[in-house]
């Protein structure tokens, strides 16, 4: 199937939109939806070398405009980036695992901060109007583990190396965005999603990946957290809020600022009840067994998203439920019935835009 402006939106005709991260899981999935507007797309990122990762079983980008670039070497990025000249630039290059953050501390840090100054530096050097969204997380919030959801303009924190790396990338993009976008045509904000999912994530340390690697080797699913409650959301919302915010601020430059693009709050739902919902679809074996337990992760975690409601119109369209039977489908359907991974993407992109079209 050709995807090329299968959802064509005026806006994106003959932009060139650079995706840092473009290899990874929501890189993936927002290389394919871009494409489907009409953009013109670019990509930077370390080797992505897991022949079983979304990336890699598309067969998408197949080496066109693509760049295997550390985004740490300022060198090298402020060369791509000058060659590429991006009218839009998604930032979603970094280290994404709490887990692997407490291995690699400094590691993290240094590619979620350092890694996320060196595209602003790239990126104000643009002698043009360009906009650049830094892609963060939920976790950026000083996290209280109480019942309140986190606005905006709530403490930023962070408790892991991970959070706290990614909360300063937070402040680092707000303080490049005070301090020089007043003499640039760098039009800069940032978006922080809850804890995204679907197919063709194969990440460690991830529940629905740890799922399906459970049920490929007929094994028994070991839960860390069971009753730890997270914002699950399908990937295409907050890369859908990602692209309002772009067109907005092309138009708009003033509504510029930092968004969350969290699901609804009955979308918050703990690890047990998305094992269950999941299980109506690939039946799972679980128990539960506390494992790196010195390791902290969030146990309460919401988001208020009101902000993008109002002032992108942006909404979560998929519930908990539609959310986990997408996600268990696209796998049921790539592992039980041989349905190549760009042919179940499309496919949910395709239920996706016709509803955001209705």
């Amino acid at each position: 199937m050709n995807l090329k402006n299968l959802f064509f939106r005026k806006f994106w005709e003959n932009k060139k939109v650079l995706i840092t991260g473009h290899n990874g899981f929501k890189g993936s999935w927002l290389s394919l939806l871009l494409t489907s507007l009409g953009a013109e797309i670019y990509g930077i990122s370390l080797e992505n070398k897991d022949p079983n990762s979304l990336f890699n079983t598309l067969h998408f980008w197949d080496g066109n405009n693509e760049e295997i670039i550390d985004i740490r070497n300022l060198k090298k990025i402020n060369h791509a980036i000058e060659e590429i000249s991006p009218d839009i630039i998604f930032h979603l290059a970094a280290q994404p695992l709490v887990i692997e953050s407490y291995l690699n501390p400094v590691e993290t840090w240094s590619t979620n901060v350092m890694g996320t100054i060196s595209i602003l530096e790239a990126a104000r050097s643009l002698n043009k109007k360009a906009i650049f969204i830094g892609i963060t997380t939920d976790k950026v919030y000083q996290n209280n583990e109480w019942i309140y959801s986190y606005r905006e303009n709530d403490r930023l924190g962070g408790d892991d190396p991970y959070s706290s790396s990614k909360a300063a990338s937070e402040l680092a993009i707000h303080a490049w965005k005070k301090s020089f976008a007043g003499n640039s045509k760098l039009i800069i904000s940032s978006a922080r999603a809850g804890n995204v999912i679907g197919g063709g994530d194969y990440a460690k340390d991830r529940i629905i990946p740890d799922i399906i690697r459970s049920f490929k080797n007929d094994s028994s699913l070991n839960l860390r957290n069971p009753n730890s409650t997270r914002p699950w959301q399908h990937v295409l919302e907050p890369l859908w809020g990602y692209i309002l915010l772009a067109e907005k601020m092309s138009s708009n430059p003033e509504i510029s600022d930092a968004y969350n693009f969290g699901p609804e709050v009955s979308s918050n739902k703990t690890v047990l009840e998305l094992v269950k919902e999941f299980s109506k679809v690939i039946k799972v074996e679980f128990k539960i067994e506390k494992t790196l337990n010195d390791l902290k992760e969030s146990n309460l975690l919401n988001l208020v998203s009101e902000k993008a409601q109002t002032k992108l119109n942006w909404k979560p369209i998929w519930d908990f439920q539609k959310t986990i039977f997408k996600t268990a489908s696209w796998y049921n359907k790539t592992i039980n019935h041989n349905i190549n991974s760009f042919d179940c993407c499309v496919e949910d992109i395709k239920d996706f835009m016709e509803l955001q079209n209705q």
